[in-house]
């Protein structure tokens, strides 16, 4: 079963698919593309999987793996 954990390695792999930059909803995509299988069978977090995921990306920003918002475009993550 998927954690919140998870999404991080996730997001991150995600990101380096779309060549280093993506939309939220592009990002989004993409880990339903990759993981709908442990998504559906992550219990209450298949419910909550695209509010997570943001969770994931703050994460990723704390470790300076993507940039901070101030540096993004609304909307968009960039990788460091």
């Amino acid at each position: 079963m998927a954690s919140r954990t998870d999404l991080q390695d996730w997001v991150f792999d995600a990101l380096i698919h779309l060549g280093g930059s993506g939309s939220i909803v592009d990002v989004a995509k993409v880990l339903w593309k990759e993981h709908e299988p442990e998504l559906r069978a992550s219990g209450d977090m298949f419910y909550t999987w695209q509010y997570d995921m943001r969770w994931a990306a703050t994460k990723l920003r704390e470790q300076n793996k993507i940039k901070s918002a101030e540096e993004s475009p609304r909307g968009v993550w960039l990788l460091v």
